[in-house]
């Protein structure tokens, strides 16, 4: 599984950082995520985005934002066993562990399916806090092979922080799928924030008609959900800003 690693670094500072695992939309590692994957290291964060079609795609396969590329990420992420993603999410968090550069203190941010895979990477008592935007299939449960995820049934296993980004014009959840998100979480104990914008789905990509920085869902949505993970995993900041770097193996 080829996954995608990005370091802050200075040339004088030398430290030890929070580890973040990054799960990206259907269309794996596209420009718009490793963007905001640099946006994660330059904040202090020693950040890893898996390939999560690895089985279905050659390594640094990125697909399209286009009807092909969007029928592809939707047909694997049907044909892909949950034990797959799950074993791919212990394995990464393994690695950033062991990352030199890594404090060791885990949390997981994600998009779209990565929103989901994400809440589910919670599950793991490893990660302190999790952000998801707009997780497709959390509240229906149809992810992975046979639709028959338990992610939403086993909220009550999360012991980190959760925060929870919506827009509330993304036809692929509606209000009540919202809801239901909302009742598990709150009816299971779990520490969560809750936010809802005005806006659709996908609408923090950064390229596309759906992107407007000027609106409520633009780049503003990000610093809230990230603010409180950082607080989640404890304050990394110190001396002058980390220059983020990137490597991939």
């Amino acid at each position: 599984m080829r996954t995608h690693i990005y370091t802050p670094t200075h040339p004088t500072v030398a430290k030890k950082y929070p580890g973040l695992l990054l799960y990206p939309e259907i269309f794996q590692q596209t420009a718009p995520i490793a963007r905001l994957c640099v946006q994660l290291a330059s904040h202090g964060y020693v950040v890893m985005a898996p390939e999560i079609y690895h089985e279905h795609e050659p390594l640094g396969a990125v697909l399209a934002y286009d009807d092909v590329g969007k029928d592809k990420g939707n047909r694997y992420k049907h044909a892909t066993k949950l034990s797959t993603f799950d074993n791919d999410a212990k394995a990464v968090v393994g690695a950033l562990r062991a990352h030199p550069a890594c404090s060791g203190r885990i949390g997981t941010v994600g998009f779209c399916i990565g929103g989901h895979l994400a809440v589910r990477a919670a599950l793991l008592p490893e990660i302190l806090a999790c952000a998801s935007f707009f997780p497709t299939d959390l509240h229906s449960g149809t992810l992975g092979e046979g639709k028959k995820a338990d992610t939403l049934a086993r909220v009550r296993e999360i012991k980190g922080e959760l925060v929870m980004i919506w827009g509330r014009q993304d036809p692929h959840i509606p209000a009540e799928g919202r809801a239901a998100v909302y009742k598990a979480l709150s009816e299971a104990g779990v520490l969560f924030s809750w936010h809802e914008l005005n806006a659709e789905h996908a609408f923090l990509r950064d390229e596309g008609p759906r992107y407007d920085a000027r609106r409520e869902g633009g780049h503003r949505a990000f610093s809230p959900a990230t603010k409180s993970v950082m607080t989640a995993l404890a304050r990394t900041s110190g001396g002058s800003r980390p220059w983020p770097r990137m490597k991939s193996w």
